[in-house]
């Protein structure tokens, strides 16, 4: 995996810190780690987002999105999974389709990442829980940060395409898969038409 330097949870070897602190240096690798996708399709490293960037806005275009159109949903709840939802990367790393890894071994190597990430912390369970459900689509809320981690991915390529010249159809294509309400789906229709032509 692509990285801008090593996972800083390393620095910490043989000094004692609590938990909290190692989940820290443990998830502060996801600002380092670029979104492999976007290197692969020629987002140049120095303008590539990292996971922490894309995680961070897929938890505020969620909280928008659940509060501005589905307002029976729980906005408390999306928020925290959508700030779970690639946690496990810090350890398991951006597994893209392209890898040749399969669906199973990917989640699985992210939910032994994930066991390991929560170990030893208060409310672990809930904290796996909620990851697990996130995973499994298991809740409304769970479907929708679902379909915004796609749509926010889409409103990146935009500008990556806008900015950089780049043709990214493919992630569009791989949003578009993802949308089951008509109400995200209108809101990638808005994103697509400010392609560039």
């Amino acid at each position: 995996m692509r990285a801008k330097a090593d996972p800083p949870l390393d620095l910490l070897a043989g000094r004692g810190a609590s938990r909290l602190v190692e989940l820290y240096f443990a998830a502060v690798h996801l600002k380092q780690l670029f979104r492999q996708g976007w290197l692969r399709a020629g987002v140049p490293e120095a303008r590539c987002e990292s996971v922490a960037e894309h995680s961070f806005f897929v938890a505020l275009l969620a909280l928008l999105v659940a509060e501005e159109r589905f307002p029976d949903l729980d906005a408390g709840k999306v928020v925290k999974l959508a700030l779970l939802h690639d946690l496990a990367e810090a350890h398991a790393g951006d597994i893209t389709p392209h890898e040749g890894v399969s669906r199973e071994e990917k989640q699985r190597r992210e939910r032994e990442a994930m066991q390991r990430i929560c170990a030893g912390l208060p409310g672990a369970e809930g904290y796996l829980a909620l990851w697990e459900e996130y995973e499994a689509r298991g809740s409304r809320e769970a479907i929708l940060v679902g379909q915004i981690d796609r749509l926010e991915m889409a409103l990146q390529g935009c500008v990556y395409e806008r900015q950089l010249g780049l043709d990214l159809g493919q992630f569009f294509a791989s949003a578009r898969g993802a949308m089951a309400w008509d109400e995200v789906r209108a809101i990638l229709d808005e994103v697509e038409a400010a392609r560039p032509q």
